[in-house]
C-alpha cells in the first residue's frame, strides 16, 4: 500500500511538471528594440540633435567625431551649412541700413527652425531643408 502511494505521488510530480507553467517570463533585452547608438557612444538622435545646439560648432564637433553614423552625421553637415548661411546673410544684411532691419525676422526665423530641427532629429526624422538639406546629403555621401 504505501508503495502504491509513492508511485501514485511519483506520477502526479511528474505529470506536474510535465505541463507547462503560466508563470510570466521577463521579457529579454534583445526582443525589444533598441536604439541605435552612434559611434559616440550616444543614441543616434540625441547626437543628430545635440548637432544644432550651438549651430555650426557642436556641427563640425559631431562631424569629427562621428565618421560613419550617417544620420548624425546629416544633421551636423545641415547644421553646419545652416549656421553659415545665417550668419553670413545676417553680416550681409548689416552693410544696409535700410535692410538692417531684416536681420531681426531672419533670425527669428532661424531661431524656429533651429527649435523644429532639433525636434525632428531627437524624433529620429532626417529632415532635410530644401537646398541646404541636399546640399549636406551630397557632402556626406
Amino acid at each position: 500500500m504505501q508503495e502504491e502511494n509513492y508511485q501514485q505521488t511519483e506520477q502526479t510530480q511528474s505529470s506536474q511538471t510535465d505541463q507547462p507553467t503560466q508563470e510570466s517570463t521577463p521579457i529579454s533585452e534583445e526582443a525589444s528594440p533598441q536604439p541605435k547608438k552612434s559611434g559616440t557612444g550616444l543614441q543616434s538622435n540625441i547626437a543628430g540633435a545635440l548637432a544644432y545646439v550651438l549651430g555650426p560648432v557642436t556641427g563640425i564637433v559631431f562631424l569629427l567625431i562621428e565618421p560613419e553614423d550617417k544620420f548624425v552625421r546629416f544633421h551636423a553637415m545641415q547644421s553646419t551649412i545652416l549656421g553659415i548661411a545665417v550668419f553670413v546673410i545676417s553680416v550681409a544684411l548689416s552693410f544696409f541700413d535700410f535692410l538692417g532691419l531684416l536681420s531681426i525676422p531672419l533670425n527669428l526665423a532661424a531661431f524656429a527652425l533651429w527649435i523644429v530641427l532639433i525636434y525632428k532629429a531627437y524624433n529620429n526624422e532626417e529632415w532635410k531643408l530644401p537646398i541646404i538639406g541636399d546640399m549636406a546629403k551630397e557632402q556626406i555621401g
